[in-house]
Order: C-alpha cells, then structure tokens, then sequence
C-alpha cells in the first residue's frame, strides 16, 4: 500500500520450493501452502509467545561450503541440513533457503507427546463442555493424540465457576495456559487485567488484584479461548453450537459496521459473535455491541399493523389505503418526513422517492453522535449516516422540522424507524397532528399518537446495504422471520409509493439496489451481489 518493496524469500515447504515475504512466520508460511499446522497460542493478530509447542516442525537450513555460501543441488536450489530438533512454526521468521516438514514421523511424534501433556489434567467431560463442538482440544485430540493415557494418577483439581467479569466466567481446570487472553487484553484492548498465578501444573490464569475482567471488549477473549475455560455468562449452556445456523452480515449498533456472524434458531438469535474483516474490525467487536440484539424478541415488537378507529387486527391493504388517503393531496408545507439512518441504503432510497411523490422537502434523518471509543466504538451512533448523506437525506432540518410540528405549521407527519420523541417532538404535539404515520419494529412513544402503525422488520430479518463512516459498502444479511404480519421496510414504503404515484415495478431487493446503483454515481455498476461478504471501499 505504502509503495516500499516486499523482499520475497524463497522456502522449501514439504519438497516443494514456493517464495513470501521475508519476516512472515513460518506457521503462515505454511498455511498459505495448503499445509495446516495445529496451534493453540498461535493467534495471526496477536504475539507469538511459543507456549503450546503444538505447532512444532522440521527446520532445514541450507548447507553451506568454507566461504559461507550455500551448496546447490543438481536443480539449482540449496541443498537442506535438517536440525534433529523440532522448533516452533509461531515464533520463527522464514529466510532464504529455509526448508520445513510439517508431518514427518518426528513432526508427528511431537504432537502426539504435546496432546498427551496437555491432556493430562484437563477435565474430559467434553458432553458437558459449553465449548464443545468448537473446542480446538477436542478436535486436535482426535486428529493428533494418541486416544489414550498412560497416566493413572487423579488430574489437579483447579477453581471452577469463577466470576472474573461482569460477561465472563472462568473455568481454570480447562485452560491450557494459552496465553491468548492475556496477550488480547495488553496488546489489543490495552486493559492488562490477567495473568497466570502459580507453576507447573498448578498454574492458573487469574485477574490481577483488585481488578475485574469487565473491558467492553471482554467477550473477545472468549472467541479466542480454544478450550471452555472462558464462557460468555450471556450465552452459556443456552445452546448447543451444531444446532445453530450462521448468517453472515454486519452490525448496526453504530458507524464502524462491524463484520458479524448472526447465529440463531428456531428463529431466535442466539449470539452475535464478530467476523473477520481486515478493513472494518480486524477479528473483533465491543461487547456492547454484540450483546445488542436482544431486544429483537422483545414484547415490544410491532406485529400488526393498526388503523386508529379501527378494531384490530387491520389487514395491511387497510393500513396502507388509509395512510396514502390521508397523504395524498396534503400539502407539501404542511407535511414532513422523518427518516432513519439506521435503515438500508435501499429503504432510504425509498424514502426519498415517497417525499418525492408528496412533493416534501422537510425531509431529515435523526442525528446520533456519541464519544466514540478510538477503536471500534464509533463517534457516530448511527450505521448508515453515509448513505443517508450519499441519497441526500442527511439535510440538517430536523430542528426546523419539530419546530414547525410544535407550532402547528406542519399537520402530518410521516416516522421511519424512529421515535418522533428522540427527534425534539413533544408527545403533545404529536397528538395534534392531523395524520401521523409510524413504521417501525418497536412499540415506542409515538405509536399510541400514531394515525397508522406500520410493523416492520428488524436488522436481523431482512437484507441490503450500508455505507459506514469510512466509506465502505457492506452487506446486511436475513438471519431469522420478521414475526407476526411485519414486512421489509422497503416493501411497505414500495406499496405506499405505488398507492401514490403508481407502481413502480419493485419485486425483489436486488431490483431496488439497482435502481439505487442506475441513480447513484458512486454506485454506478455495483449489484447486491458484487458486494460480497467483505464489502466495497467506495
């Protein structure tokens, strides 16, 4: 990126000579040839401390004659002295000439020995595990142990059920003393709390005294704990991980949209857990964050849609007539448009054609600014501020918008995904208003006021895309059923727009982000699909 030349070096990987860059480890080295090398402290965004001993290889290094200078075979390349002992793939750096083994008899011997001793005092409950069917111990064991012990003696007891945070409980008869958690809290969430007590086999991982574990970037520790010693207390033992179905998207809790795995059933989000993406979040997430999803199945969700004066249930061709019969005709002055930067790229390409079939120009979307955390916490509150501003909907008219609600210059009102409350509305405004209009997923201060209640999906339910702070397209994924009669926001806004203006030929998400592409410079040859699961730098 910076235009400085990478030096390559050319490495002998199991016989076959391939070149990388010099100073890349040699576990890295390998995994981009193909060849997989066990590990458990080995962590690609963190240190390399050489605890484990699982990723233990052959090292050669070329022969050299009096003069210092490498002797070449008959094809041209060095020929390779072979060390007798092993060294750890993690913490060596490749170099020209090196040559590597990663499953020869010794490499293989090695392994079995590492499994053995780490399987000496670790609890084999795995059926009763939370980490099991995830667990880097579990699997390894059956790849690369033996399946026996030749040890009779009674395992070292350690402490179990330790609360060291306000997220995490700590099983300290499982840990393999990894390291992992304490090099992510000094290096990463600079919050050097953990440390091991204790040697040999008695050593146990412990919060420093006098502290706790409750960095909002704790849960992260948890994803990179290979074994069960770190749980999540949010999601432990509340479901097995064979059961869940993993959907790929991205979060929405604030402006960085974080590269999350959405895993649910019996559509039910179950946990959000935070997915690889050099250019957004590397391979982390806030613990606020990802804990931000619960309220998807709240008693508060909008399931109906509802006619005020009319007994429910209302059909949603009721909802929608009465709506756009009360829209239709109002004057431009008299009406304004609240939309949300919390929708998709999509719904807020919507939104502004259905203030351009009512004629509006009080058209805004609610602010959230917020102290962002310099890492991953965003200074905006809001994951689609950049689409919003892109589609020319960020106008800054909000203020004037209330103001003119609350001196009764505006009569109708149309809410998008927000709480007219949040906006500076007063609720006894709102019950002046001679038409308002409320879509959104849950119930709030301006649904009981509201004229007509339009139930939508949440974030989890449907697809789409949004521009984060840094200018960088993503895709939002459906994880799990909008429940009840709620509808995809871009829906409910295509029919409103089709009651009036017309139809416009609408029948599929990707169809709408075309149209949004075909009107949009920026976006101009994109589709929903070219996005892919890692998005696009704008």
């Amino acid at each position: 990126m910076s235009g400085t030349a990478v030096t390559m070096v050319n490495v002998q990987v199991d016989g076959e000579w391939k070149q990388f860059p010099k100073g890349m480890r040699l576990i890295e080295a390998c995994m981009q040839s193909g060849k997989f090398i066990p590990h458990y402290c080995y962590h690609p965004k963190l240190s390399s401390p050489g605890n484990c001993r699982m990723c233990l290889v052959e090292l050669g290094m070329p022969k050299m004659t009096p003069d210092r200078k490498s002797v070449l075979g008959e094809d041209g390349r060095p020929e390779l002295s072979w060390s007798p002992r092993p060294v750890i793939s993690c913490a060596t750096e490749v170099s020209e000439g090196m040559g590597v083994r990663t499953s020869s008899p010794l490499v293989e011997e090695c392994r079995n020995g590492v499994m053995e001793f780490l399987l000496i005092n670790h609890p084999l409950d795995c059926p009763i595990c939370d980490k099991a069917g995830e667990c880097r111990l579990q699997e390894f064991s059956v790849e690369f142990g033996k399946g026996e012990s030749r040890l009779l003696e009674e395992k070292v007891k350690k402490p179990k059920r330790v609360d060291i945070g306000e997220r995490i409980v700590l099983d300290d008869e499982r840990c393999i003393m990894c390291s992992r958690c304490i090099r992510f809290m000094q290096e990463i969430a600079k919050d050097d709390v953990l440390g091991f007590l204790n040697r040999g086999s008695h050593t146990t991982l412990a919060v420093y005294p006098g502290k706790r574990l409750d960095s909002n970037y704790s849960l992260n520790t948890v994803d990179i704990c290979p074994v069960g010693a770190l749980t999540s207390k949010d999601f432990r033992f509340k479901m097995r991980v064979w059961f869940l179905k993993e959907t790929k998207s991205i979060d929405v809790t604030c402006g960085t949209g974080s590269n999350i795995v959405i895993s649910s059933r019996e559509n039910i989000v179950r946990r959000i857990t935070p997915r690889e993406n050099d250019a957004v979040n590397s391979c982390w997430m806030p613990d606020s964050h990802r804990l931000n999803f619960h309220y998807l199945h709240s008693d508060d969700r909008l399931k109906e849609p509802a006619v005020r004066g009319l007994e429910s249930p209302v059909a949603w061709k009721t909802a929608l007539a009465t709506a756009a019969e009360k829209l239709r005709g109002s004057r431009p002055e008299e009406t304004a448009v609240i939309a949300s930067a919390r929708m998709t790229l999509e719904e807020l390409f919507l939104v502004r054609r259905l203030a351009a079939a009512l004629g509006v120009r009080n058209v805004d979307i609610l602010p959230r600014p917020q102290k962002g955390d310099g890492f991953l916490v965003s200074d905006d509150g809001n994951p689609n501020t950049s689409g919003a501003k892109l589609l020319g909907l960020a106008t800054g008219r909000l203020p004037e918008i209330a103001q003119a609600i609350e001196a009764g210059r505006v009569t109708k009102l149309v809410v998008l995904g927000e709480d007219a409350a949040d906006c500076g509305i007063s609720e006894t405004a709102l019950k002046s208003l001679d038409l308002l209009v409320a879509m959104g997923f849950l119930a709030n201060k301006t649904t009981p006021h509201a004229t007509v209640v339009l139930p939508s999906s949440a974030w989890a339910e449907k697809r789409g895309s949004m521009i984060n702070v840094k200018g960088r397209l993503q895709r939002l994924n459906q994880a799990i059923q909008p429940p009840g009669q709620a509808r995809d926001d871009w829906e409910i806004l295509r029919d409103l727009i089709a009651l009036l203006a017309g139809t416009n030929g609408l029948h599929s998400i990707e169809e709408v982000f075309r149209q949004v592409a075909a009107e949009t410079p920026a976006l101009q040859g994109l589709t929903l699909s070219r996005i892919g699961d890692l998005g696009i730098q704008l």
